[in-house]
């Protein structure tokens, strides 16, 4: 999967839009509590996602795969990929 568009929303979740057309919702609560993204939790912090096509990343270094992203995110369908 390519990530084409990403968007951060409210309560940290982001709007992710694939290059087949596919588009959902990735919840990153669960993770805040590692070290990685725990400078996550400040919402100015959490907008400042850059998009690698294969994977996202934060200035803080955090970072999340496509094909994590792919397996836990919510479709527009409402299904878990």
């Amino acid at each position: 999967m390519n990530i084409v568009e990403i968007i951060p929303q409210e309560d940290f979740v982001l709007y992710i839009k694939a290059d087949d057309g596919k588009s959902g919702l990735f919840d990153v609560k669960p993770l805040l509590e590692s070290e990685a993204f725990l400078p996550l939790k400040d919402q100015s912090e959490f907008r400042r996602i850059h998009n690698g096509k294969y994977f996202v990343e934060w200035d803080c270094g955090a970072d999340l795969s496509a094909d994590t992203i792919q397996a836990r995110w919510k479709t527009s369908n409402g299904s878990t990929q």
